[in-house]
């Protein structure tokens, strides 16, 4: 009986979704498993488009489908919550599977709490994540090793590498160090993450602590839900299951140990760190904000941000009506005020905002601020910048 806690290397029985998926295609079989069962309605997940540097949602309904979304798109940055919340009603009258990265993960958990999402409806499936890649610096940084964007075949971060496969059985192994020296790596907001499991998710699924096979996947159990699906599957013949060994466990949490611990550096190294309360970041960076156009497109692409009657939001941008630009920093005082306890550092804002604002940074260092001042500790009081946890300090 699979119970909480419970942590397994495993593979998919069929063998063309071992073939097709990553790391042994676990969670592209536990996909198929909840369709053909009728546990679910619709899978989210994400494809290839154009080519690997193109990611697509996807709803997938016939189980024969999901083949389609086997596989890593380290250049998919993509944010799941977004998707439910905004066009899928928030799953009032659906049940999904979703694919989630941590970030993914704690958007979700963040509408959860809002009444936004239904939790009872979404089961995720959470990835480990080591970080996205920006798709069209990741080209420009493919060339400058001379490799041709349409020979890679995959790619993916291991290790502290950058490891890519490409046509005719080459393989190039870069630094992840040396390519964000150079500021052509991960996203910035990647970079500083510190949640690299998504144990917000039901169950989370990663090669970190693989060590006889790499056709497997490392199976962590966190919910009762996750337990309950994993088992249906395994007593099905959908999944081999097989204890994770000790040595497996203990090198996944180096792994994720030495991501925090990059994290923190990189913290370190962004953040101004300057004395005082949060309001003292906004200051710090007036002159970043200063490049506003108020064209909203931070909020139309933030997970968390939901209101249809926004008390910021104009029918027209101000730059439209001739108005002030940059706009009054009251309109960054207000939204970063509202986003401070819930930022997920997801960097949607920052990957859309046409000036180049630094957006996800200023709002991390803020809710950094947030978490000294309410004595938070990630890993202990939650596993993410919550609501409601913000709330309780408060009060």
């Amino acid at each position: 009986m699979v119970q909480i806690g419970d942590k397994f290397c495993s593979n998919a029985a069929d063998p063309l979704i071992v073939e097709k998926g990553e790391s042994g295609g676990s969670l592209t079989a536990l996909y198929k498993f909840l369709l053909e069962e009728g546990i679910v309605d619709a899978v989210l997940a994400v494809k290839r488009g154009a080519d690997i540097y193109d990611a697509v949602p996807v709803l997938i309904d016939n189980p024969e489908d999901v083949i389609e979304s086997a596989g890593a798109l380290h250049c998919g940055t993509l944010n799941m919550a977004v998707i439910i919340e905004k066009y899928l009603r928030g799953a009032f009258d659906i049940k999904i599977a979703v694919t989630t990265k941590p970030c993914d993960a704690m958007a979700i958990n963040e509408l959860i709490k809002r009444g936004r999402i239904v939790r009872k409806n979404i089961i995720m499936l959470g990835i480990n994540c080591g970080g996205t890649l920006p798709p069209v610096p990741t080209i420009k940084m493919l060339k400058s090793y001379g490799i041709n964007q349409d020979m890679v075949l995959n790619e993916e971060i291991s290790k502290g590498k950058f490891i890519i496969e490409i046509e005719g059985n080459e393989r190039k192994e870069i630094s992840i160090d040396e390519l964000e020296e150079e500021d052509k790596g991960r996203r910035e907001n990647c970079r500083r993450c510190e949640f690299n499991i998504p144990r917000t998710a039901d169950l989370a699924f990663g090669n970190w602590g693989v060590i006889d096979s790499p056709k497997n996947s490392f199976i962590e159990v966190l919910t009762d839900t996750g337990a309950e699906i994993l088992d249906k599957a395994s007593n099905k013949g959908v999944l081999r299951l097989k204890k994770a060994s000790a040595d497996g466990i203990m090198v996944r949490e180096k792994i994720d140990k030495i991501m925090v611990n990059q994290a923190k550096k990189w913290q370190e190294k962004m953040f101004s760190h300057v004395e005082g309360e949060f309001l003292a970041v906004l200051f710090k960076y007036d002159a970043d904000l200063s490049r506003c156009i108020k064209c909203f497109a931070c909020k139309d692409s933030c997970p968390i941000c939901y209101c249809s009657d926004c008390s910021l939001k104009s029918e027209i941008p101000e730059w439209v009506n001739n108005a002030e630009v940059p706009p009054k920093p009251l309109f960054h005082m207000e939204r970063l005020m509202h986003m401070a306890d819930s930022c997920i550092n997801c960097g949607q804002c920052e990957d859309v905002c046409p000036a180049d604002i630094p957006l996800s940074k200023i709002s991390h260092e803020i809710n950094s601020k947030l978490r000294e001042m309410f004595d938070y500790t990630p890993g202990i009081d939650d596993e993410l910048p919550p609501f409601s946890y913000f709330l309780i300090k408060r009060g």
